[in-house]
């Protein structure tokens, strides 16, 4: 489009040149904006209906839509064409990002894009809270959970706990969640996830198990990794653990602080592959082979009855 009047913007201009730019073009003086990503926020310019990303699969997801919403903010209609180089092969992460915001398209679609972006992206360590800070760090479910717990202590007499509470990390060498393919609706998996953090007996996780059967058939093995996960969790708050860690060729049970192992009891108990020192535990996972499940679950078992 020769007659076209275009303008350049990037987060390398100084303020007043970029100012001037951005004003130009809201004002329609500009035609065509060739920008960077400094425009994904904050730009709200109703007369813009076309917006053309190159190498739209370098973005991430939460990217990709909020540069569609600088678009179609006015009356008219607006088009959006996310681009990608001709034969290139995307990453699996690469398509299902593309995929999604292509599907996406209905209002309020931002919760749900974020929910995927959070499978896509995975979400770090679902079942322990190692990490500082409130609530960004254990998560906003987590943290009702915890503040709930303490305002029914301190309506009942007052907190008895003397150290924070402590919730282990769990990081064993298995995939643990519900696939698309057996639970299809995102808000349903969401839901899930939900009831699955707040399951607090091992009672609770094998009734669970048998709900999701019931409702959607034969338990997947990432699905039964998920429950596992949890039952050990629950076990392991129990008995004082901190984290629960795949070390090379070993699983690595450690203690909180000022907690000790009865060493004597679980070589007694657990016998070959498990190896017991003061503060941790060791399960050889070369020597047990795929019965380094069940081991973990009775050395657990056999740390509570200790």
């Amino acid at each position: 489009v020769p007659e076209a009047e275009i303008a350049v913007a990037h987060g390398q201009m100084h303020e007043e040149p970029l100012e001037h730019v951005m004003l130009e073009f809201s004002q329609g003086n500009v035609d065509i904006l060739v920008s960077t990503t400094i425009i994904e926020s904050g730009l709200d310019i109703p007369n813009v209906n076309t917006l053309i990303v190159n190498d739209a699969d370098k973005l991430g997801l939460a990217q990709l839509y909020q540069l569609r919403g600088r678009v179609g903010r006015g009356t008219n209609r607006a088009y959006a064409y996310f681009l990608y180089a001709k034969g290139k092969r995307l990453t699996p992460q690469a398509h299902r990002r593309l995929k999604t915001i292509f599907e996406a398209t209905e209002l309020g679609s931002g919760f749900r894009i974020a929910m995927r972006d959070l499978e896509i992206r995975g979400a770090g360590n679902l079942l322990g809270a190692a990490q500082s800070g409130h609530i960004s760090s254990v998560g906003f479910d987590l943290y009702c959970r915890l503040l709930q717990e303490a305002v029914a202590a301190l309506r009942e007499g007052g907190i008895q706990r003397t150290s924070p509470l402590q919730l282990p990390t769990i990081d064993l060498p298995m995939q643990s969640h519900i696939p698309r393919e057996y639970v299809s609706d995102i808000d349903m998996r969401l839901t899930l996830y939900q009831r699955l953090a707040k399951l607090s007996t091992t009672q609770q996780v094998a009734d669970m198990a048998d709900e999701l059967k019931d409702r959607f058939g034969p338990v997947p093995s990432q699905v039964a990794n998920l429950l596992y996960a949890i039952e050990v969790k629950l076990l392991a708050v129990d008995v004082g653990i901190e984290s629960i860690d795949t070390d090379d060729k070993s699983i690595v049970l450690r203690m909180v602080e000022g907690k000790q192992v009865d060493k004597a009891l679980l070589e007694k108990t657990l016998g070959d592959g498990v190896k017991a020192g003061t503060n941790q535990v060791r399960l050889d996972t070369k020597r047990l082979g795929s019965r380094w499940r069940t081991a973990l679950l009775k050395t657990l078992q056999a740390m509570a009855k200790g």
